[in-house]
């Protein structure tokens, strides 16, 4: 069972508990007697999975140990194409455009910018203050103060300098630093100056500021790592890597201790609306789900998705791995439920961490398929895919 069904059990198990000593509850130290079982219900649950989660990462070395049904998380770069694990992704990204820098270093201080800046409207903001710099150059040539920039400057400092990338940015578009005096002052400061051989390139300077307003993040795309197993009878069992969860073992102990504390002191049973708020909040512990689809002749198709991706996705994923992608099919989630608004993400649906869905023809187009041919219809999946059929461990 999983962690919510050992919760809800247990929470069961102490209301009967509850009852069958004759505790009506209806007082106010009842109400809070009650909540406190629950909650120590829920967290010995807790406890026991993480005990026995723990036990299973120690043992993962040894002999007879489960073998994850997917080895980890990992991205595609869209620079080199290189297949990388979750935890080296920054890093690959990082050096993938320090490379690039050889070929574009406009475009690769660009990717800097919008890349490892996580605040998104400090980004607008610097973006939009360097754009209209570009841009009073660009429109008034002759202007030399438009020309010079000063990195002391409040606004400088601020909207733009704060940002990572921006000083490389500069020095690509053809700024240089400079000492020069100013007006009022014994000492210098340092500014950005435009170089003189840029005065007839102004049109380029129009373009790297186009190009700096249109850019956005770089991002490495997940890796389906697409698989096709043999018919196994262990379809359904999954065993699943830490980098499929959101929360460490820890944060979910101190999660627990959090929610115990709260109701201390509210001192109230759950409404409906708050068991669906603290559903959704468990929804949130998945960064990815691991899914596979059973085919009708009992092959089993697996790939990884993001558990906030729609169900449409995992049709196309489908659609993708058949020989004939016109072919009309549903998906059946656990239980045989249909899932048929292909708008609602993964955690909606309760697909997650992991699920094993049934695929199923469309009966009237399979039969008139069937009529039109002679010999046994082939597989629907690609040949390059049962090509690469394996076993499920």
């Amino acid at each position: 069972p999983t962690d919510e069904a050992q919760m809800a059990a247990a929470a069961a198990l102490a209301q009967l508990e509850l009852k069958g000593k004759g505790r009506t509850g209806t007082g106010q130290d009842g109400v809070r007697n009650q909540v406190r079982k629950e909650l120590m219900a829920e967290a010995a649950a807790s406890e026991k999975g993480l005990s026995l989660d723990t036990e299973d990462r120690g043992s993962s070395g040894k002999e007879g140990a489960a073998v994850p049904s997917v080895s980890g998380v990992y991205f595609i770069c869209p620079l080199t194409g290189v297949v990388v694990r979750k935890d080296q992704r920054e890093k690959h990204l990082r050096e993938a455009i320090q490379e690039y820098f050889s070929v574009d270093p406009v475009a690769a201080s660009i990717m800097e910018i919008q890349t490892f800046n996580r605040d998104r409207e400090k980004v607008r903001v610097g973006v939009e203050t360097m754009a209209k710099y570009l841009d009073n150059i660009y429109l008034h040539p002759e202007e030399e103060k438009y020309r010079k920039i000063k990195l002391q400057n409040k606004v400088f400092q601020e909207r733009i300098s704060c940002l990572e990338g921006i000083h490389r940015f500069f020095q690509a578009v053809g700024f240089e630093t400079k000492m020069l005096p100013v007006p009022g002052q014994e000492t210098p400061e340092e500014f950005y100056v435009l170089k003189e051989e840029m005065l007839p390139r102004l049109e380029d300077l129009r373009h790297y500021k186009e190009q700096l307003l249109s850019s956005e993040p770089l991002r490495a795309q997940l890796d389906r790592q697409l698989c096709l197993f043999k018919p196994s009878p262990e379809a359904a069992s999954f065993e699943l890597p830490e980098d499929f969860y959101n929360l460490t073992a820890e944060e979910i102990k101190r999660e627990q201790r959090l929610r115990t504390e709260a109701v201390e002191k509210a001192a109230m049973l759950r409404t409906r609306a708050m068991r669906e708020k603290e559903e959704q909040r468990e929804m949130r512990k998945y960064n990815y789900t691991l899914l596979r689809v059973r085919f009708p002749d009992g092959y089993i198709l697996q790939g990884t998705f993001y558990a906030r991706e729609t169900v449409s996705v995992l049709y196309s994923f489908v659609r993708e791995a058949l020989r004939d992608d016109w072919l009309p099919f549903e998906l059946l989630g656990p239980g045989g439920l249909k899932l048929t608004d292909e708008n609602l993400a993964f955690n909606e649906c309760g697909l997650v961490p992991s699920a094993l869905l049934t695929l199923a023809w469309d009966a009237a187009v399979m039969a008139d398929i069937q009529e039109s041919r002679e010999e046994e219809p082939a597989s629907p999946l690609k040949p390059q895919l049962l090509s690469r059929v394996q076993t499920l461990s």
